[in-house]
């Protein structure tokens, strides 16, 4: 037999206004970690599923369309696949904030991703082309997910670069 027991209405009021506060204090600390950059000499580290990236400016012609300087930009991005982590080159060419070229190239290590990083080559471009720097993110490209991590990562490295 279950016995039910009541909780005094004082009690309950104490639990919900420590519940409140708490996921209050959770949103609070969760919307900072987005903007937060990590501290100097320190990298984030990756999720299984999130890429980490690395770059360096080649060929910026130093012309300014807004929010981005004009140029090609080139950054490594890495991710992690069941069998380990696996790394992407992506070259994306700004031109007044938006991409007008990618190109990505890979070495992949294993069997499968060197399978899934030549579908998302295959399909890259007709993913990026044509949007602004600021909209390109994705998730899976021609089959391919996980190589999005990388490519992402990638991504956001151009943009700090690119950054006018």
């Amino acid at each position: 037999m279950i016995r039910a027991t009541a909780v005094p209405r004082s009690l309950r009021v104490t639990a919900a206004a420590a519940s409140v506060a708490g996921l209050a204090l959770l949103a609070g600390c969760a919307g900072q970690a987005e903007g937060e950059q990590p501290a100097s000499g320190t990298t984030p580290s990756a999720d299984a599923t999130a890429g980490t990236g690395s770059s360096s400016s080649s060929g910026s012609s130093g012309t300014t369309g807004g929010t981005y300087t004009d140029g090609t930009y080139t950054a490594e991005g890495t991710y992690q696949t069941p069998e380990g982590p696996e790394t992407i080159t992506v070259t994306l060419t700004v031109e007044s904030d938006a991409v007008t070229a990618v190109e990505v190239t890979g070495e992949p290590t294993r069997r499968e991703s060197k399978q899934y990083q030549s579908q998302f080559i295959g399909g890259i471009s007709d993913a990026v082309v044509g949007k602004s720097l600021d909209d390109v993110k994705v998730d899976r490209v021609a089959g391919s997910s996980l190589t999005s991590g990388g490519f992402n990562a990638a991504v956001e490295e151009i943009r700090t670069d690119a950054a006018a």
